[in-house]
This record gives C-alpha cells, structure tokens and sequence, in this order.
C-alpha cells in the first residue's frame, strides 16, 4: 500500500519543542525548555467541586453534543472579561488558543499568500499557519516590539504613514502584481503581552502606532494573549484589538490561569469574519467538548480569577527573580546577555559570539540542564545565539543549579572566555 502525502502535509514539521522534551524527562535533568505552566497552579480541588456540580445538575447535558459557537453563559464571562466592549456574538469557544491560530490560518491564508510575524515568534503559530503555504516574513523587532520602519518597508511603504495612500487605495496599488507572493500581507500576527518566546512585552508608545499604522494601510492584526494576565506588578498597556477591534482577531486562552489539560480557548471576531471562522471551526470538531465548558463557566463564577489569579503572578515573579539572580551569579565574566521580563512564562538570553544554541544544547543535556534553542522562533533569518529559559516549572533550587550548569557548559565552549 503506498500513501500519496498531500502537498500541505510536507509542510508540516514536528514541533521543536515537543521533541526536546522528550530528552529532559530522562531522569535527573532540570528543565528550562517547555513552555508548560507550573502545576502548582491548578486550582484541583475547584475543579473536584465544578465537575461534581455540572453533573448533579445537568449531567446528561454536559455530555450531550452541543453547539458549534460554544456555551452561552462562558461566551458572555469571556465578553464581560475583556477590557472592551465585547458582544458575546463575536465570541467563539475553540479547543485551545491553538486551534484559534489554526481556524485563522485555514479562513484568511491561501499558498503564496504573504503573513508577517515578528522576530522572532511563537512557534505553534508558524506551524498552525505552515499547512496553508504561506509566504511568512519577519518584521524586525526590538525590546518594545515591531519596528515600524521595517513594516512599512513589508507594505511597500517607506515613508511616514501619513505620506502614504489611504488602506483602500493602498491595497489596490499593492495588487496590481498579480504574483501572490507579493501580494498585500493578509494579516500580521503578534503577541503584544509577555511574548513567547521572548517574554518582551509592547510598550503603549508603539501599541499606538502600530495601531495607527494598520488603520491607515487596511493591514489586518490577529492578536494572541495568552499570558497578558500574568503580569508582576503593573497590567500591561490595552490589547490592540481594544483599539482597533474591526480590524483584529483576539485570541484567548484559559490554558495558562486555569489549566491547559482542558484545551480551552476563545476567539473574538469582527462580525464579518465570524461566520467562516465558525464554519472552519464546525468542520474541524463540531464544538469544543461541552463538559470542559460547563465546568470552566462553572468556576469563573463569583470572580475566581480575581482571587486565583494573583497566586500565579506571585509564584512566577518570585522563580523569575530566582532566575535573574541566578543569571547574575554564574554568569559572571562572560558575554551572555538576557532580559527581564515583567510577566509571563520565559526569558531570552543569547550566546557569547561563534557559539550556536543548537550545538550546545547535547552538551547542556550531558550536564543536566535543557533549555530550547532560538532558531526554531524565527521566520527566517534565525539567530543561532539566541535561547529560551522558562522560569515556572523549575523550584528556586533547581534554577541555581541548572543555570550553574549551564554557565559551565558555556565556559567550556566559549573560546572568548578567560
């Protein structure tokens, strides 16, 4: 018997980071490579009551099929969540922020079609989009996000927004070129809160002008917050979609305040989007599964979040700052570099000059210690210095440890150091 693959399917890689954690659950290593939350974070006994409460009182509801939108009270909590006005209408339940990415990909992306992330991006978002055949480039970013100048040269537009034609016009000019690879980008897709992987978060000052930006030049913005409530000690600046919310798809997620086993996320849509992104969404499961809503609807009762919440910012803050120290400590005397984040899950560091991130990593592993690679986050023009560090599932102790291992390996490669 032999199998034709589709054209799609040798897009399609595995993920990098799923086979990188195959190696750390080998006995003994400590890991700073996946990005899963710290299950210290799991409100189980919550759960234990929400479960037996959903099937005391509509059980045979609860695991009934059920309609493709999602349920309507936890559409209206997810509205009523959001920092703007929200219609519940416009709100679609998917199985994780995951399959957000993968609806929007199948509905707006055709091959050849032209999407910009930026630099570098989070990886489940590269390959949710790769079975489409798009054309996926990089905007170059800074500490504070996008740049603008660089996406401006993306749209075919190197002035000042204000020189530059109307979006409608714009996008006419654009398409005149009937080679789809230069077509007008049929959306950018960023992550303005904590981003993954670099944990950097979009200052208001350029929050504002990309907003601005894409309001002139008709660029669409498909905004994924999956860790924007997880902030240390000042909120982050309002979503972009709060802004400019025609323009943008939101995506959600209770994976990283509640628990990702759940596989629970939502959409926000503009009205004239909403309906394919329903029909790709009934034709990929029918509805995201009915028990894990009701239960979810059934624990965002009376402000759970607002009480449950603040212990996972605590936590992670305190393992960031046993991060940074331990980053101070042993790597001392050599030319590392790392940030600080405000929120969320990860920290970015990069390498000493001539040293590569997927070379060293056999070595770190050899020594107990895992993190991920750079490289596998970019579109293109990967850095092979750059690493991710998760803070969240290590203890305080084990993060001394594994980045004292880790500075080691370092020293022994680094041809620099003294």
């Amino acid at each position: 018997m032999y199998w034709t693959l589709a054209h799609r399917a040798q897009k399609m890689n595995p993920s990098v980071i799923r086979e990188i954690l195959k190696v750390t659950e080998r006995p003994g290593i400590i890991s700073f490579a996946g990005g899963l939350p710290s299950p210290k974070t799991f409100p189980v006994e919550v759960f234990a009551q929400a479960c037996a409460k959903v099937l005391r009182d509509d059980g045979r509801s609860a695991l009934q099929y059920a309609a493709s939108e999602g349920l309507p009270a936890l559409r209206e909590q997810v509205a009523a969540m959001l920092p703007w006005p929200v219609d519940p209408a416009q709100v679609l339940i998917t199985t994780g922020s995951q399959q957000g990415l993968d609806l929007v990909g199948k509905v707006l992306i055709d091959p050849g079609s032209r999407v910009l992330v930026e630099t570098p991006t989070y990886l489940g978002a590269l390959q949710a989009f790769a079975p489409m055949e798009p054309v996926v480039e990089g905007i170059a970013s800074d500490e504070h996000g996008p740049d603008l100048h660089s996406l401006r040269h993306a749209l075919g537009v190197d002035a000042e927004p204000g020189d530059a034609p109307q979006a409608p016009e714009r996008r006419r000019l654009l398409q005149l070129d009937l080679d789809p690879a230069h077509d007008f980008p049929r959306f950018m897709y960023v992550l303005p809160n904590f981003q993954n992987p670099t944990g950097r978060s979009m200052s208001e000052q350029r929050r504002a002008a990309l907003v601005h930006d894409v309001q002139r030049l008709g660029l669409p913005l498909v905004e994924d917050n999956p860790y924007g409530d997880l902030w240390f000690d000042v909120p982050p600046p309002a979503p972009l979609t709060a802004r400019h919310p025609e323009g943008c798809v939101y995506l959600g997620s209770f994976s990283k305040v509640l628990a990702p086993g759940l596989r629970l996320g939502f959409v926000v849509a503009p009205p004239a989007l909403y309906p394919k992104l329903l029909q790709a969404k009934q034709a990929a499961d029918l509805h995201t599964p009915s028990f894990n809503q009701r239960v979810v609807s059934e624990v965002l009762k009376d402000d759970f979040l607002g009480r449950h919440v603040p212990t996972i910012r605590a936590l992670y803050k305190a393992q960031r700052d046993a991060m940074l120290d331990a980053l101070s400590q042993h790597m001392h005397g050599l030319d590392v570099h790392w940030n600080q984040p405000d929120g969320g899950m990860f920290l970015w560091a990069r390498l000493p000059p001539g040293l590569n991130a997927i070379e060293l990593l056999p070595h770190a592993v050899e020594k107990g210690v895992a993190f991920v690679p750079g490289a596998a986050f970019y579109a293109d023009h990967a850095d092979p210095r750059s690493l991710r560090l998760s803070f969240v599932t290590a203890t305080a102790e084990q993060i001394q440890t594994g980045i004292a291992a880790l500075a080691e390996v370092i020293r022994q490669h680094d041809g620099h150091s003294a």
